[in-house]
């Protein structure tokens, strides 16, 4: 595994997307935690998760209870494995999300992280999505102050424009280590530019839109192929979701993407991008967005 910096400390250049493991269909709870269990066997040290990563109205933070099962069973050590979650979206048991990102709940919800976890203090705590009903600043303001009392460690934020990052890195300061946005061969609206001068991490969610079928698309949700992923991919003997993680490592040391998986094949695949360095003709023909 190789590593790259996010805040303080430094976490695997690959990490482990834990919604597909408790949302619509979700494996059981034995593939699930084998899932997690082959990602910390690949050297993944960083786990993405949040309190809304749940099928049902009344099993709120489950993907985070999972998580914490998962890795108080682990045979090795994880103290240095960080677990990345976030708060400001709920799911009502009807396929739908909600936003709610004021200042009282989003403390809540980091209180009740912080206890399914089992932890005194999350490692790095992300606003989920800006609420449109919340002042930015109001929003921002709650992880200050999270950041404050010490119940978080590191803040982030999530699907996000350019200038809610601006803003919210004016008043977090040095709390801000991350930005949590869409960003793939498919959807390259959102760049990690930014986010590299600022010197905070970019970590890009659904990182294989295009090339594999994202949790949010459902079973009937579209795929490419026969793109230059695949074709290069083939010429290399590996598979297109490598290709793509190592295209995303390579357009900025920023860059750490979190693919989902929910089979220990999966993330034991997505782990050995690391190993993968493209050349310069291949990054020129990966160059162009995926059509259609």
């Amino acid at each position: 595994m190789q590593y790259r910096t996010l805040a303080c400390t430094t976490v695997s250049a690959i990490g482990l997307g834990a919604m597909p493991l408790s949302i619509e269909h979700r494996p059981d709870e034995t593939q699930a935690i084998a899932t997690i269990h082959a990602a910390l066997d690949a050297g993944v040290t960083l786990v993405d998760t949040a309190d809304s990563y749940h099928w049902h109205a009344d099993e709120a933070g489950h993907n985070e209870l999972l998580i914490a099962r998962a890795l108080a069973r682990y045979g090795g050590d994880t103290s240095h494995v960080l677990v990345a979650t976030k708060g400001g979206r709920g799911r009502p048991g009807d396929g739908s999300w909600t936003v709610t990102a004021t200042p009282t709940h989003l403390k809540r919800a980091a209180e009740a992280s912080a206890k399914r976890l089992g932890v005194d203090a999350i490692g790095l705590y992300q606003l989920h999505k800006p609420d449109p009903t919340v002042p930015w600043a109001d929003s921002v303001g709650a992880l200050r102050e999270l950041l404050d009392v010490g119940t978080i460690r590191a803040a982030g934020i999530s699907n996000v424009t350019t200038a809610q990052i601006r803003q919210a890195h004016q008043i977090l300061g040095d709390g801000l280590v991350s930005v949590q946005n869409q960003y793939s061969p498919a959807v390259r609206d959102s760049e990690p530019r930014l986010s590299e001068q600022l010197g905070l991490a970019f970590l890009p969610w659904s990182p294989l839109g295009g090339i594999s079928r994202s949790s949010l698309d459902g079973p009937s949700g579209p795929t490419s192929i026969g793109t230059a992923f695949h074709r290069i991919a083939a010429e290399r003997g590996v598979s297109p979701q490598q290709i793509a993680l190592a295209w995303l490592l390579a357009r900025s040391p920023a860059v750490i993407p979190v693919p989902g998986a929910g089979r220990p094949a999966s993330i034991t695949d997505s782990a050995r991008a690391v190993d993968l360095t493209l050349n310069t003709k291949e990054l020129e023909e990966l160059a162009d967005v995926l059509p259609g």
